[in-house]
C-alpha cells in the first residue's frame, strides 16, 4: 500500500513539472528567436578623383538605397578615404557640419522591419566627445533617435547596435534635434528610412569633434512598400 501511494505521488509531481515546463515553453515561444538577414548594404562609392568631397547620390553604392541628408547643414556631410585603405576606408565625415546633421538611407522597394533581433551594424571612428545613435522614419512620417550611442577615438571599429535594446525619443529631422521624453511602444514592423545623427556640430579639420561613419548593414525583414 504504501509503494502504491509513493509512486501515486510520484506520477503526480511528474505531471506538474511537465505542464510547468508546457506553460513556460508557451510563454517563450516555441522556439529560439531567428535572426533576420542582410537588409541592405552601403559601403560608399569613391569619385575617381577621390580625396574629399561633398555627398551626393552617386556616393550610394547600392542601387537599391536613396541617399538622404537632414539638418540646416546636412549637405556639409562630406564623402573621403580610399577603397582598401583600412587607416582611411570610405566614409562619411561631419567635421564641416556647424549644426547636427543625419544621413538616412531608403531602399526603394521595401520597408524594414526592425522588430524581434533587427540591428544596424556599422564601421566607425569618432573624434572628441561625438558619437552616432541611429534614427528611423516610420511610416506616419515621424522620427525617431536611439539612446545608444556608438564610436571611439582610438581606432575604426566594428560594432553592432540591436533595435530592441533602444529607447526612442521624436527627432525633428529639419533642425536635427531631440523632443519631449521618451516615447514607449514606437512601431518599427514598417520603417521607412535608417540611418544615424550625429547630435553635436563638428570642428572643422583636424582633431576637436567630429564623426566618421563607413560602412553600414542593417539586418531585417523587408515589407514591400
Amino acid at each position: 500500500m504504501q509503494r502504491a501511494l509513493i509512486v501515486a505521488m510520484s506520477v503526480v509531481i511528474l505531471c506538474a513539472a511537465g505542464a510547468a515546463l508546457a506553460q513556460e515553453g508557451r510563454g517563450r515561444g516555441t522556439g529560439p528567436a531567428r535572426r533576420p538577414g542582410l537588409f541592405f548594404r552601403e559601403e560608399w562609392g569613391q569619385t575617381e578623383k577621390g580625396g574629399e568631397h561633398p555627398t551626393e547620390p552617386e556616393s550610394v553604392t547600392n542601387p537599391n538605397l536613396e541617399l538622404k541628408l537632414y539638418g540646416p547643414t546636412g549637405k556639409e556631410v562630406l564623402l573621403t578615404g580610399a577603397k582598401g585603405d583600412d587607416n582611411n576606408p570610405i566614409h562619411l565625415w561631419t567635421g564641416m557640419c556647424t549644426t547636427p546633421c543625419a544621413v538616412a538611407l531608403r531602399d526603394r522597394n521595401n520597408m524594414a522591419d526592425l522588430t524581434g533581433l533587427a540591428r544596424i551594424r556599422w564601421v566607425t571612428k569618432m573624434s572628441g566627445l561625438h558619437q552616432v545613435h541611429p534614427i528611423v522614419k516610420t511610416t506616419d512620417g515621424k522620427w525617431y533617435v536611439g539612446d545608444k550611442g556608438d564610436g571611439v577615438v582610438s581606432d575604426w571599429r566594428v560594432s553592432e547596435i540591436n533595435f530592441s535594446e533602444v529607447r526612442w525619443l521624436a527627432l525633428d529631422i529639419d533642425k536635427v534635434v531631440t523632443k519631449g521624453n521618451f516615447v514607449a511602444n514606437v512601431d518599427l514592423s514598417k520603417v521607412d528610412e535608417i540611418g544615424y545623427v550625429d547630435l553635436m556640430p563638428g570642428s572643422g579639420h583636424g582633431p576637436g569633434g567630429w564623426s566618421d561613419v563607413g560602412a553600414i548593414e542593417v539586418y531585417a525583414n523587408a515589407v514591400k512598400r
